[in-house]
Parts: structure tokens; sequence; C-alpha cells
């Protein structure tokens, strides 16, 4: 997705209560989150694209094409890719017309390069209350996934 309005001024990514529940389900500190010889935060939008009727309006679609490529060409190779929201399913997963849902349930949680998570804002309270099987079991396979990646040092 792109930047909210909170993390857009403070300039941190995931500064805001949706990175803390991101957070949370990877098991990582924010230290941990941070720390880019771990984590790299690459989102589908570089700027906040402002406010629309119901919300932030989606991250800009020229972004994406312009910016992925190069930023991931000076980056090292990934062993897991962590798709945030249905704007980055949609433009690195085949099925656009899956739901997020859909997808994460289709995933290979064990294995797969990339991840569909739902996005972790405080607005998807309803998705997660009405598909409590996501953080009830697949949280845990995340975490062990992670854990397995990220350095604690």
């Amino acid at each position: 997705q792109a930047p909210g309005s909170k993390v857009h001024a403070s300039g941190i990514p995931w500064d805001d209560p949706g990175g803390d529940r991101l957070r949370d389900w990877l098991g990582l500190t924010q230290e941990q989150f941070y720390d880019d010889t771990n984590i790299a935060i690459i989102p589908m939008g570089l700027c906040y694209p402002g406010r629309g009727k119901s919300g932030d309006l989606p991250p800009l679609s020229v972004c994406a094409p312009r910016w992925h490529d190069r930023l991931l060409a000076h980056l090292p190779a990934f062993e897991l890719i962590l798709l945030v929201g249905r704007y980055a399913q949609n433009y690195y997963l085949a099925g656009n017309g899956y739901t997020v849902a859909k997808r994460i349930q289709q995933a290979d949680w064990w294995s797969a390069k990339y991840l569909p998570l739902v996005h972790p804002s405080p607005r998807n309270r309803r998705w997660l209350a009405n598909n409590s099987w996501f953080e009830t079991s697949l949280v845990l396979v995340l975490r062990a996934r992670v854990n397995g990646l990220v350095s604690v040092d």
C-alpha cells in the first residue's frame, strides 16, 4: 500500500497502529523490524496519495512499475517477500479476481517466496473478525518463517 498520513508525517514506514499489528504478526521488535540487515520495506506507492471519501486513496499506479525493479536490483535476493494488502498482491500475484482471503488461503505458507497478508490496518478489524483462522493459525507459521530468517543479535 502507500504510506498513510501518520507515516507520511513521521517519515518512518509502518509507524502507526497497522505497523504495531504487523510487527506483532511477524514476532519482531521495533529494533528487528527497522534493522535494514533483516527487513527491506518497499511500499506500492512511495508517497501519501491523499484522502478520499472513505479513507486514504490507493497508491498511485505509476510508482511500483517505475521504481520496484530499480530498488530490488540494489537489494540482496530475498527468501521471503510479504505482499501486504491487495494492491501488492494484485501487482505481484496472478489471479487478480481473487479476494485477499482466497489468496491467503491458497498460499503455501511453509515455502512460498511471496506470502500474501491482509493489510494490518485497524480498518480491517472486520476482515480479521470474519477470518479468525488467519490470526489463530497462519500467524504462527508466519512467525516461524520470519524467525528462521531474521538475525536477533
